[in-house]
């Protein structure tokens, strides 16, 4: 299988800009690029599925460029819905240096900020040497300003394209740049570029976006849509990360495979076939949790989620990290009740028992317990000196009925 048979089958490309770019990728030996801006400081899940292509084009005997945008994250993209806020010149900045070390430990490829060769350039330099080249009506025809223009768009956005045009076109005479690869939502900012490459220098070069990562009703994963799971450990824990992945969609999980794991055709369609068998078992979920996790974190991370999930799982629960815990009990349900009720005021509050007598009737039976321990005395007095970390109770009913408790 070629390198562009593989992408496509494992669903990586949405559109090339031109057909005699497949024999090309074939080949090897082209020099990419593929470019993030830093609105924070720290990749997501929706640029590790982007960025996993540098290491699949490098194995091809590609050159990959990773590009983190000074200058493009001081002015922002048009997302068809609001404009982005202005950065700080210092956060941008802070956000190129932390994202340039986690960049360069998950890719090991040279990074480049497009601040450096835009940071003296003059506004009569910008529009003489790039924007007389771009007619207007060619920028508005791009969807993405389209969309755009509906709820407003300021000039700088306006501009964004012609920036990231021009990126294409220094890297290219700078650094031999003949292909650049991105989200399919970068397609109108990339094709610019390629127009000023051409008008410029008479040179050819070339597109590849692919699909972003969406699920099942295709919302996006990313800082933007409020629900980003972050590569950074700090921000999203190992933990965290793979109780992410072993709940995603049935129908999304082998999908997530392909487009998120180096795992080989013949392994997925393996677990494929098994998992559509006995999806309750989740075995696309769970080899989708190892692979990433392991490749971003390490082994011994994967090994501690496991240990975790297992702990939860059997009810000991003392000894789960309290960001963990919540973490993995995220989905169940959560109410508040006042400091000093007495548990079987609790147990009725939060829908555990339906009365009293109910309440009484699981005590007694030893069915509930309290962070980990067996509780029996539903008159006792339950204050924040009994609450994990101070801040929440976790109530058990039975062997799997979880529920997490905060005090008002």
């Amino acid at each position: 299988m070629t390198i562009y048979e593989e992408l496509q089958w494992r669903g990586l490309i949405e559109s090339i800009s031109d057909p005699a770019l497949i024999e090309k990728l074939n080949a090897g030996g082209m020099t990419f690029y593929i470019g993030t801006d830093p609105t924070a400081d720290s990749l997501h899940l929706g640029h590790y599925s982007s960025f996993l292509i540098t290491r699949r084009l490098a194995e091809a005997g590609h050159h990959p460029i990773i590009l983190v945008g000074g200058a493009t994250g001081l002015i922002g993209d048009p997302r068809g819905t609001v404009e982005r806020e202005l950065s700080q010149k210092e956060i941008v900045f802070r956000n190129f240096e932390a994202l340039k070390s986690q960049v360069q430990k998950l890719f090991p490829y040279p990074v480049v900020n497009n601040y450096d060769w835009m940071k003296d350039m003059t506004a009569l330099d910008f529009f003489r040497d790039i924007g007389k080249y771009i007619g207007v009506g060619y920028m508005l025809s791009k969807d993405h300003v389209k969309r755009q223009m509906e709820t407003g768009i300021s000039y700088a956005e306006f501009s964004y394209m012609l920036i990231q045009g021009y990126d294409f076109k220094y890297l290219h005479e700078h650094k031999g740049v003949d292909l650049q690869v991105a989200g399919s939502d970068q397609w109108g900012n990339i094709t610019t570029g390629i127009e000023l490459i051409r008008k410029t220098t008479g040179d050819t070069v070339y597109a590849l976006t692919m699909p972003l990562i969406t699920d099942s009703q295709g919302n996006k994963f990313g800082k933007s849509e409020g629900n980003a799971v972050w590569l950074d450990r700090t921000k999203t824990s190992p933990y965290e990360l793979y109780q992410f992945l072993l709940n995603a969609e049935d129908v999304m999980a082998v999908p997530y495979l392909k487009l998120l794991t180096f795992l080989t055709r013949e392994e997925i369609e393996d677990i494929e076939q098994k998992h559509n068998a006995e999806p309750h078992l989740r075995l696309a979920q769970k080899a989708l949790a190892k692979a990433i996790v392991t490749d971003l974190h390490g082994a011994d991370a994967y090994e501690e989620a496991m240990r975790i999930s297992e702990q939860l799982f059997s009810g000991d629960i003392r000894s789960i990290p309290p960001h963990d815990l919540l973490a993995g009990l995220k989905n169940v349900p959560h109410f508040t009740v006042t400091e000093g009720s007495r548990l079987l005021d609790i147990l009725k509050a939060g829908g555990i028992a339906s009365s009293n007598r109910e309440a009484n009737e699981f005590l007694n039976a030893g069915a509930i317990s309290l962070n980990g321990e067996p509780v029996r005395d539903g008159n006792r007095t339950i204050g924040k000196e009994d609450a994990i970390d101070g801040t929440f109770l976790v109530l058990r009913r039975g062997k799997k009925k979880y529920y997490v408790a905060t005090f008002a």
